[in-house]
């Protein structure tokens, strides 16, 4: 008896008499269990007077959140730390950190000052979606913009105003607007760079865009309607989780370019000569046929270009080795400007190629000469010394449907030999019939066409104007 007087007295104590149905007795109170049951079955009751209830628990979400923004936010300082020269792991970790640490704050109210739960943590919050838009930037080489610090501007402008800080949904509406737009800003920064080259970023622009345009439509939404403070937090919990599994797909987006552009990095590495910068021999030779249908669509020939540095050996020599690399890489740096769509590479030791669609001779015999006199017109500085050096120049010319690499190049290096015994620092060029001949057993000095150089066109000049006054 003393025991149901007990559970009568807490149980009016908790909940007044006429909330009591009326078939509880003192006799259905003696046990505990009993007494949780009416009290849950109290609480469904004043659910229901009340509406809906509240679906989602902020603080469980925001500690989930916070464990995985902080994950995140070490694997990316730890890549950072393997590569320091990409900063965009640095600003990408920087913004789960600092996601991670302002959710964090939210989730404590009502153990630190409001102002620092709600103002400083939202802010901090937002301010690493600046720093996400920051990492995109810096991953395309690009200079961090204005735009990027938006959404945390865009919280700290209104959410002092009374309206707004005093009312819970009007906070979620801001906060859903400053999101949205730093989702906007990710999708600009996303854009910025190469879309034709890396379409991953279309994929990735688009969960931008739909996340801001989720969380406008969910601010929109809560300022038309005017929901209570409960239907707020389902609206803003449904809005974040929906948010927070698009940024999961954006996160796994990223991590796919960050993989493409990694292989097509290490791909080019394979096709470019390390030195110089050039492609290198494979990479080269992988561009002839698209030189070929080139040359078939537009009815051009194509043209195979030897070019071999004259006396190199003496210059490293005489010079050292890193004068000689300083002279190979300023020949591939000049030469390579003029050559039509930069199809020019290194075939090894001092001697260049290059291939190109020319409508005759005299095209491929203009481009090579041009090379040649402009790399013998200056000497090569190398800091420690000027390096004088000249280059030799074969070439080899084919209609685009006879078009053969073995031949074209086997006929390319054996004008270059003739350039070479015909006193080198010149061009020699075999037309069609001669580059389609098989090569000699022994490689003649005087076969191919040897082009007058200026300084024989300059002294034929001069001697025509002698014989003329003498006349």
């Amino acid at each position: 008896m003393k025991e149901g007087l007990l559970y009568s007295t807490i149980l009016i104590h908790v909940y007044p008499t006429e909330s009591l149905p009326a078939d509880i007795g003192l006799k259905q109170c003696r046990s505990a269990a009993t007494l949780r049951n009416w009290r849950a079955s109290s609480a469904r009751m004043r659910t229901d007077r009340q509406g809906v209830a509240a679906v989602f628990n902020i603080a469980t979400g925001l500690a989930i959140w916070c464990s995985e923004a902080m994950t995140l936010a070490l694997v990316l300082f730890v890549a950072w730390r393997h590569n320091v020269r990409n900063e965009a792991y640095l600003y990408w970790g920087l913004g789960f950190l600092l996601t991670g640490v302002g959710f964090a704050m939210v989730a404590l109210r009502g153990e630190i000052p409001s102002v620092l739960s709600i103002e400083a943590g939202n802010a901090i919050a937002l301010l690493g979606q600046s720093a996400w838009v920051a990492g995109f930037l810096a991953l395309d080489r690009k200079r961090i913009e204005w735009w990027a610090l938006l959404p945390p501007v865009i919280w700290l402008a209104g959410v002092f105003l009374p309206w707004v800080n005093s009312n819970y949904s009007n906070r979620v509406v801001l906060y859903n607007l400053a999101s949205a737009t730093g989702a906007t800003a990710l999708a600009m920064a996303v854009a910025a760079g190469d879309m034709r080259r890396e379409r991953t970023r279309v994929k990735l622009m688009g969960v931008f865009v739909i996340q801001g345009c989720l969380c406008f439509g969910s601010a929109l939404m809560m300022a038309l309607t005017l929901p209570s403070d409960i239907e707020a937090t389902n609206l803003g919990g449904a809005s974040a989780m929906a948010s927070a599994f698009l940024l999961t797909i954006a996160f796994a987006f990223t991590c796919r370019l960050i993989m493409e552009r990694s292989e097509r990095h290490l791909r080019a590495l394979t096709l470019t000569d390390s030195l110089t910068g050039v492609l290198n021999r494979r990479g080269l030779l992988g561009y002839f046929d698209a030189t070929q249908e080139k040359a078939h669509n537009d009815q051009r020939q194509v043209a195979v270009m030897l070019f071999d540095l004259d006396h190199f050996k003496r210059v490293n020599d005489r010079f050292g080795h890193q004068s000689g690399d300083a002279v190979l890489t300023a020949f591939a740096r000049m030469a390579r400007q003029y050559i039509p769509n930069n199809i020019f590479g290194r075939m090894g030791g001092e001697e260049f190629a290059a291939f190109a669609a020319v409508t005759d001779q005299t095209e491929a015999e203009a481009i090579a000469e041009a090379i040649r006199t402009e790399f013998c017109r200056l000497p090569v500085s190398t800091g420690e010394a000027i390096v004088p050096v000249t280059v030799s120049i074969g070439i080899a010319l084919a209609s685009s449907i006879e078009a053969n690499i073995d031949k074209l190049i086997s006929a390319a290096d054996r004008a270059l030999y003739a350039a070479k015994a015909a006193g080198r620092n010149c061009t020699v060029t075999f037309g069609e019939a001669e580059a389609a001949a098989p090569a000699p057993a022994t490689p003649t000095s005087t076969a191919g066409e040897l082009v007058p150089t200026v300084d024989d066109q300059v002294e034929a000049l001069r001697r025509m104007g002698t014989l003329s006054r003498a006349g």
